[in-house]
């Protein structure tokens, strides 16, 4: 794994460490997010995002940052293990992991942290609470902002009630 240094005189607020960096390609689609449980949505959703013919970076969430959002049963499985899942499918062109306060959520951070990376669009799914956000990043980096339909009744949030009351 390999770890972006800051700019010279200040410290980031957000911090990109690769778990599987992309072959060396420019205009890739970034998408962010926990991926704490995969499952069939974001399966649809990454594998619609590559048939645009775009290479595709996946950006996920530590483990600090989502316990505090989704709180303390959260994230099921590590940051390490979520990249390395994703890493695995033949989708996904690369995946780094996201560490830094979890306070930190606005868009100027993440293009901050993502400009390097020069996307050609950031990816998100319908209903999701941080759309605008990203929509305004995409717009900052010069980038497409792209909304893929949720694949309805399929989130991790869901799957873990399922196990809940089944046990």
């Amino acid at each position: 794994m390999t770890r972006t240094d800051p700019p010279r005189g200040s410290a980031p607020a957000l911090t990109l460490n690769w778990f599987s960096p992309p072959s060396p390609t420019a205009g890739p689609v970034i998408v962010t997010g926990v991926f704490d449980v995969l499952h069939v949505g974001h399966v649809r959703y990454l594998s619609a995002i590559r048939e645009r013919g775009f290479p595709l970076v996946v950006g996920v969430e530590a483990d600090e940052r989502v316990r505090a959002w989704k709180g303390p049963g959260r994230p099921v499985n590590p940051a390490e293990e979520r990249a390395e899942v994703l890493a695995a499918l033949a989708c996904v062109d690369g995946v780094f992991t996201i560490s830094g306060s979890p306070d930190v959520t606005d868009w100027e951070h993440y293009a901050e942290l993502l400009r390097p990376l020069r996307p050609a669009a950031l990816a998100y799914t319908s209903g999701d609470p941080y759309a605008e956000a990203k929509q305004r990043g995409a717009a900052a980096l010069g980038a497409q902002a792209w909304e893929l339909p949720l694949t309805e009744g399929r989130s991790t949030s869901a799957t873990l009630g399922q196990l809940t009351r089944s046990l």
